[in-house]
């Protein structure tokens, strides 16, 4: 193989279209761009542009805000905890924590902290110390004879 051998595979590049080049070509005389016009000229930049009329997203009055403090959890159902005990990537006699789920890879990473929501079934008794569970899963894993410990009932305390 030599360099003025090199070449691109058959069908990896494109010729490009040879526009105005006369009527018969099929894109001749305005070349694509339909008749007269701002958008059949050159240079234009009309995103949101409404003539000099005041545009809709100035029309529109701001809604809504972005909270600061607002803590972002991830979420984990207990399927994909059941999933995990009977692959036994997670120990059942041991508590599952953050670090617990990460290590099994039920989660990537832990944002503010894993909430536990009540998806599927559960059938091991595991114990749980979790920032924050939904009443439907806290109710399904005292069900399987497990327990939740959050740490907003240790802070009320």
């Amino acid at each position: 193989m030599k360099l003025n051998d090199l070449r691109d595979k058959d069908g990896a590049t494109h010729s490009k279209k040879r526009l105005g080049r006369g009527i018969g070509s099929g894109s001749g005389k305005t070349a694509g761009r339909g008749v007269k016009g701002q958008k059949a000229r050159s240079g234009v930049a009309i995103n949101g542009f409404e003539g000099g009329q005041m545009p809709l997203y100035r029309r529109l009055p701001k809604r809504g805000f972005n909270n600061l403090f607002r803590k972002s959890f991830t979420v984990v159902s207990l399927a994909r905890i059941q999933a995990a005990v009977d692959a036994k990537k997670l120990d059942a006699k041991a508590t599952v924590t953050t670090e617990a789920l990460i290590a099994a890879g039920v989660i990537r990473r832990a944002k503010d902290g894993v909430r536990v929501l009540s998806d599927g079934e559960l059938k091991a008794k595991l114990t749980f110390e979790v920032a924050g569970a939904s009443k439907a899963a806290i109710e399904k894993i005292e069900k399987a004879g497990g327990s939740v410990k959050l740490p907003e009932a240790a802070a009320a305390e």
